[in-house]
């Protein structure tokens, strides 16, 4: 069914690779009008393009930290694109290494920052004959799997993926270029992708996804020509590499709109097949409460510039299959503990299938689901050995979460709350409430022969005499 609707799709265009129909017009924006200011922009990234135009290049601040800017956010880094090549950029600066095999840039290092600096790409994908060129390498859909090919600035433009990452800033001059009305898309907060949607999308199915994280993001509406193929296209993410999907997918839950994100993903059925937990059918239950709240708490997290633990955010987002097994497992007469240990097994062997999550975070999911059974021991010195592990804090905060969804009594979470910032003398009142302590059997000595009931005959013997 899958490859029947490829098929009809990409049988409506067959020029993947051509982008003679992106018209171009450039329009150089002076700051009186945009009011980005130089000072505005890392003194690093600054330095940079300004040696780059000294030693006889071209050299921009360009793509997401000139948007942002204008949008009044902060950007998260500095990109800059030139004319020269990366063998050129790598001579410039000492302190700099040339990376990347899709497509080769240069990563420049200043002081504790490290800027990225790309050399402008070309657009001539095919030859006379509309043959793929051999600089070129693409799979069956389309998707460019390698691309060294260098171009004039307004080639590289074309190149880019939505108008609002298309802008050039010069900070020499403090002006903007704007070959593709990317200032008026920011202005209008719409987001549009260069070219034919179709054909982008082809070329990097990753596209689609950035774009619901884009819109999300920079509170913008995403164009109707640009949103229209995205549904038809959905099954293309499943060539996508495994550790670039998990990439945008940690970016697209870590973005500070991940509520608002996961929504869209559904509506445009993105979802299916990227993590289990988007799977799910949006139905009043204890499971998607949970994950609300998860959602929830981790964009108030990235608001307040909180860090955020992808190994938390996974096991959150991951307990509802672990959950649903371990009930399963205990109901059919296994150990509760066995049970869950099993449960996680399973999880982390079918989630491997689908997305590859790296083992770094794989041990915190496990011992952040292994932990939440302690809790329940709330008499002896178990409560006292589980303060002191040093995954208690996140196993704590995920317990509090199943507590605020309903899925256990937040009378737990309560006394957790209470015990951990309590006196040691208050401590020890709280476990004697919480469970009488069990009597202890006298242990017999070893020259200790006698039974119970001799004991007793040789007592009443003793009163008679």
């Amino acid at each position: 069914m899958i490859h029947k609707s490829l098929h009809r799709i990409f049988s409506q265009d067959s020029s993947i690779f051509s982008s003679e129909s992106i018209t171009t017009e450039l329009r150089i924006i002076p700051c009186k009008q945009h009011g980005l200011i130089r000072n505005s922009i890392s003194s690093c990234a600054t330095k940079i393009t300004l040696d780059l135009q000294r030693a006889g290049y071209s050299a921009f601040i360009v793509g997401g930290a000139v948007r942002d800017l204008l949008l009044g956010l902060k950007p998260k880094d500095f990109d800059i694109a030139t004319n020269a090549k990366p063998d050129e950029i790598r001579v410039l600066f000492r302190r700099s290494r040339i990376i990347g095999r899709r497509f080769r840039l240069v990563h420049v290092m200043c002081g504790s920052e490290t800027v990225e600096v790309s050399t402008f790409r070309g657009d001539s994908f095919t030859n006379k004959n509309n043959e793929l060129m051999p600089h070129l390498q693409a799979d069956e859909h389309g998707r460019i799997l390698r691309d060294n090919v260098f171009g004039s600035q307004e080639e590289d433009v074309k190149r880019r993926d939505f108008t609002v990452n298309a802008l050039f800033y010069d900070p020499d001059k403090e002006e903007i270029w704007d070959y593709l009305s990317g200032y008026s898309d920011i202005k209008s907060r719409q987001l549009r992708i260069i070219g034919m949607p179709l054909q982008r999308y082809r070329e990097d199915p990753v596209r689609m996804l950035r774009a619901v994280r884009l819109a999300a993001k920079l509170d913008m509406k995403i164009d109707a020509a640009t949103a229209k193929p995205i549904g038809d296209l959905a099954p293309l993410l499943q060539n996508v590499p495994p550790s670039r999907l998990f990439d945008e997918i940690l970016k697209i839950l870590l973005c500070g709109h991940a509520q608002t994100c996961v929504a869209d993903l559904q509506v445009r059925g993105l979802y299916h097949g990227l993590l289990p937990v988007l799977d799910m059918v949006l139905t009043e239950s204890v499971d998607e409460r949970f994950i609300s709240l998860v959602l929830k708490n981790t964009d108030k997290r990235v608001h307040q510039e909180k860090s955020v633990s992808p190994g938390f955010l996974f096991a959150a987002l991951m307990w509802h299959e672990v959950l649903a097994i371990w009930n399963k497992r205990k109901a059919g007469g296994e150990k509760s503990i066995s049970a869950l240990y099993m449960a996680i097994k399973d999880v982390m062997a079918s989630q491997d299938k689908k997305l590859i999550i790296p083992r770094r975070y794989d041990a915190i999911m496990q011992e952040i689901w292994a932990m939440q059974p302690r809790f329940l021991g709330r008499a002896g010195r178990k409560p006292f050995r589980l303060l002191e592990h040093p995954r208690f804090r996140a196993a704590y905060d995920f317990m509090l979460l199943r507590c605020e969804s309903g899925e256990i009594d937040m009378e737990l979470g309560n006394w957790w709350e209470t015990f951990q910032h309590a006196k040691a003398s208050d401590r020890e009142d709280m476990l004697f409430r919480n469970e009488a302590p069990k009597k202890r059997r006298r242990r017999r000595k070893k020259n200790e022969t006698v039974t119970g009931s001799t004991q007793n005959i040789s007592s009443v013997s003793g009163s008679v005499k």
